[in-house]
């Protein structure tokens, strides 16, 4: 009698496997992903997160990608000669500089991701928040010492109109949204915050999922005395750690507590460093991130 031959690739069927019931679940989900930090910038991350959202739709969810381009803003301005400055966390947004601004997102860190996207198929369409007034935005004043601050074209978002990535993702495209914005009010174009219209969006859209790619492995449960990463909490327990969270997690944060508060089952900050990360977070039993889920949601990990 024969023995039964090993083969090689097993343990691939075996990950297969383990994706199944992740795979059953997202079905037909929308999931909106936040590309950002470290992702944006390096060649072989930039490559695996184009394959990431391309399996995704190809496993038949319906992924959008929002994005920003800090660190490719802050090249462009110093470029042209414009000093960045930061106020509350937040770009301070001179007319010139909102020129650059826009030029970035939309001419450059937008097409670069729509052309990685498309080597796999003629799949992503890229729009702005301009676009269909898919985000309508406000001039936002935040507040320092108790007084408002003025910071430019930095906008809050009023409004989210999603028909025309709706139809996007009905005709099976990848919408690629730049965070940028007009007002109603006065007409200007504004910058907004990338997490924050990731956010606004993936509730607009009634997402399964908000996904925040960050330069970290998630949120820690006590840094930096500790690098140990919360691997899930509810809105309540978030709320109650904004106030003592680092600047740069404030928005990201706040982002998936807006979230899961207006109807998307569950927020998730990843390592972008990590090659893959989406697919190790959304289609395996372990995850690499923390998960952020409504109060009243019990249960397992996705």
């Amino acid at each position: 009698m024969t023995s039964t031959r090993k083969h090689t690739a097993l343990p691939k069927a075996q990950t297969l496997i383990e994706a199944l019931p992740w795979l059953t679940r997202h079905n037909g989900r929308t999931v909106v992903i936040k590309f950002g930090g470290n992702a944006m910038v390096d060649a072989e991350l930039k490559a695996a997160f184009a394959q990431d959202v391309v399996f995704l739709h190809r496993a038949g969810l319906k992924p959008v990608v929002v994005h920003g381009g800090g660190p490719q803003i802050s090249a462009a301005l110093d470029r042209h000669g414009i000093v960045s400055e930061f106020k509350a966390g937040l770009r301070v947004t001179t007319e010139d500089a909102m020129d650059v601004v826009r030029m970035v997102l939309a001419g450059q860190v937008q097409r670069e991701l729509v052309g990685l996207l498309n080597q796999h198929g003629p799949l992503a369409v890229g729009l702005t928040g301009e676009d269909a007034h898919t985000m309508t935005a406000t001039k936002h004043q935040p507040e320092i010492d108790g007084s408002p601050v003025d910071i430019g074209r930095v906008g809050e978002i009023t409004a989210i109109d999603t028909g025309a990535i709706e139809a996007l993702l009905a005709d099976g495209r990848i919408p690629v949204v730049s965070s940028i914005a007009r007002s109603q009010d006065d007409g200007h174009v504004y910058n907004v915050n990338a997490d924050t219209a990731a956010a606004a969006l993936a509730a607009a859209l009634g997402a399964e999922t908000l996904m925040v790619l960050t330069d970290v492995e998630g949120l820690y449960e006590d840094w930096p005395r500790s690098d140990e990463v919360i691997s899930r909490l509810t809105a309540s327990q978030l709320e109650k750690l904004l106030p003592e969270l680092s600047a740069g997690m404030v928005p990201k944060m706040r982002g998936c507590l807006y979230a899961v508060r207006n109807g998307v089952r569950n927020a998730r900050v990843i390592d972008g460093r990590v090659q893959h990360s989406i697919l190790l977070e959304i289609f395996t039993d372990d995850g690499v991130g923390t998960m952020v889920v409504p109060d009243a949601t019990e249960g397992e990990h996705a």
